[in-house]
């Protein structure tokens, strides 16, 4: 192509673009951050099945009736709709974190289910489901840390939850997979610290939403771009008109 027939396509392009611009309706689509559910849902189901694994309560008998309504709804449903919505947000790390670990939860609900209905032996007593779970947290736990790697551009309080979660999942995945029983309970106590962060990131973008501020700080980790310097990307040009990207 020569450079003159090059400049006149640009031009042609240019023109046509300013045409559907000026002749397009743009009708937006709001999704709140689907993370603060996420991030409770996971908070809620991470700390009570973490204070069971590091000992702070439990009966053999009726543990397992308690915990698989509450891990596979609140932790796994709630969670993995988190990650469904967090994809349509265009957030990837949230649809990686979220769809993951919910995907855990409600696989974690109906091991415990069929426990509790004496169908399976728990893990405590089970030497192959100690292996298997085991293996289960190895996989998440290396999906965990990338996903805090990529949080470091996001603030300070969603990297310090999923690397306190990638390290606890770590611990928990030696203790049951080689076995090492000594390094379970303080796996559980890992975890349970994980939730509490992640209670707390969620409570600062819940809070954040209503009051239209900051109003607990997260730790941003790189400079916010000023409210109205530049307009929100609209993915025009991808034939996409309304989407926005992220959360």
């Amino acid at each position: 192509m020569t450079q003159a027939n090059a400049e006149a396509s640009m031009a042609h392009n240019g023109r046509n673009a300013s045409f559907w611009r000026s002749h397009t309706q743009i009708s937006l689509q709001p999704v709140a951050a689907p993370s603060i559910l996420g991030l409770y849902g996971f908070a809620a189901a991470t700390f009570i099945v973490a204070a069971n694994i590091a000992g702070w309560y439990g009966r053999p008998a009726l543990t397992p009736l308690v915990l698989f309504p509450f891990a596979g709804i609140a932790g796994g449903l709630a969670q993995f709709l988190a990650g469904m919505w967090s994809y349509r947000a265009r957030d990837g790390l949230a649809t990686a974190m979220h769809g993951m670990w919910g995907s855990l939860w409600i696989a974690f609900g109906i091991y415990w289910l069929l426990v509790a209905f004496t169908l399976l032996p728990p893990v405590s007593i089970s030497r192959g489901a100690m292996l298997g779970f085991g293996y289960w947290f190895i996989v998440l736990a290396a999906i965990t840390w990338v996903g805090a790697i990529a949080a470091l551009a996001r603030n300070l309080a969603l990297t310090l939850t999923l690397a306190v979660l990638a390290a606890g999942s770590t611990i928990l995945a030696i203790g049951w997979a080689w076995p090492v029983s000594s390094v379970v309970k303080p796996a559980g106590d890992v975890l349970v610290a994980s939730a509490v962060i992640a209670f707390y990131t969620a409570s600062a973008l819940m809070l954040e939403g209503s009051f239209q501020r900051p109003v607990l700080p997260v730790g941003q980790l790189w400079p916010r771009q000023l409210k109205g310097t530049r307009p929100e990307p609209i993915q025009f040009e991808l034939g996409e008109p309304g989407v926005k990207v992220g959360q």
